[in-house]
Parts: structure tokens; C-alpha cells; sequence
């Protein structure tokens, strides 16, 4: 699931640098982990916008919901373990060699999140719905709503962020993406709800004189 919704905000990336600035999607915005090119020593692949996943925290707000869900049509209600809401952070990194390039498209990465910061299956192209190579159906998103809010990491996170990754520092920007649900569908136990109570007592007779 988390491939898929990195892999739909990329694709719309990469349409609308087609569509407002000529760019062809070839794919010019990647998704991919930046410390794999750092490791080989060749660096990132010049000439891009890189998206990558650098953290992953949980929503503890959303910790507490119920451990069932009411069906009012079948008055039945299901019981399984409550989804896990989670927040990622996302850096956008531009490896252009040109450094002026590199910046200007950084800018537009940065105006694109501005004027489409939510993401839900209406709004986004049904092209950028298609799920990555090889995923299966059950990794797949049904349902979202995906929105990116802008971070401004301290220069220590900067420091710690880019030393963990490997490299030396390109331009770039983070985002957190909220909130993606991720939970297992199954079928899970289901209950008659209790429909009403009933309040009539009556003296149990005990056949004694």
C-alpha cells in the first residue's frame, strides 16, 4: 500500500511537469531509495526529481477507535483489530548537475504540492491509479485520501537525514504525507448487535406452601 500511494503522487508529479512545462514522463520524477546510489559511489541519477520514504510515524490520535464495526442493514457487527494510521515523511531531492536547473526544478516540484497538496481516487488521473510492477491486489489502495503538508526540518535533522542516506547533500524538500490506513482485509467475526432490552419481571413460582 505504501508503494502504491508514493507511486500515484509520483505519477501525477511527472503528468503535470508534462503537461504545464513540456517534460517528458519518461519518468522524470522516480520513487526510489536514495542510499542504494549513494552506496555503488556513482550518487543519484543525474537530471531527476528523486521521491523518497526517510520516516515513518504513527498517528496516536487516531490510536483509540473501536475494535468493531456495526453493519445497521444485517444488525451484525464485526470484531477485529483496529487499522494503523500511520504519517510519512517524503523527501523530494533534484539531482540536476546544472545547479540552477536542479533549483528551478525543485521550485516546480514545490509549486505542484502547493496547488495539489490531496490526493483522492477522484481527483487523481486513472493512469496514475496503475500500481507499481508486481504488486499484488491485496497491496493495492481501494480508497484514500492522501495529503502532503510541507516540513521544515532543523539543520541537525538535515545533517543526520543526509549523513544517514550517505551522500552529500542535494537540493531538496520534505513533505509529510497523512494519514494512510493500513489494515489486512478479512473477514472477521461477526456478532447479532443487541437490538433492545427487555425490562418485564416476573416472581418465579417455586411450588412451596
Amino acid at each position: 500500500m505504501i508503494s502504491h500511494a508514493l507511486t500515484i503522487v509520483s505519477n501525477e508529479l511527472n503528468r503535470h511537469l508534462n503537461d504545464a512545462y513540456g517534460i517528458p514522463n519518461t519518468p522524470y520524477a522516480d520513487l526510489g531509495n536514495l542510499a542504494e546510489g549513494f552506496a555503488n559511489g556513482s550518487g543519484l541519477e543525474r537530471n531527476r526529481l528523486h521521491m523518497a520514504l526517510v520516516n515513518i510515524k504513527e498517528e496516536k490520535s487516531l490510536k483509540n477507535v473501536p475494535h468493531f464495526s456495526r453493519n445497521e442493514v444485517t444488525l451484525k457487527a464485526s470484531y477485529e483489530n483496529p487499522p494503523v494510521f500511520l504519517n510519512f515523511q517524503v523527501l523530494v531531492a533534484a539531482s540536476h548537475s546544472d545547479y540552477t536547473i536542479a533549483l528551478t526544478a525543485l521550485s516546480r516540484a514545490i509549486r505542484f504540492f502547493q496547488f495539489s497538496n490531496v490526493f483522492t481516487h477522484d481527483n487523481v488521473s486513472p493512469d496514475s491509479l496503475l500500481p507499481p510492477p508486481a504488486i499484488q491486489t491485496l497491496d493495492q489502495l481501494e480508497t484514500f485520501k492522501l495529503i502532503f503538508d510541507f516540513y521544515s526540518p532543523t539543520m541537525e535533522e538535515v545533517n543526520h537525514l543526509w549523513g544517514t542516506l550517505g551522500g552529500k547533500q542535494y537540493p531538496f524538500v520534505m513533505y509529510t504525507l497523512r494519514m494512510l490506513e493500513l489494515k489486512f482485509k478479512t473477514a472477521g467475526n461477526e456478532t447479532s448487535l443487541v437490538t433492545g432490552v427487555s425490562t418485564h419481571f416476573h416472581h418465579k413460582t417455586t411450588g412451596l406452601n
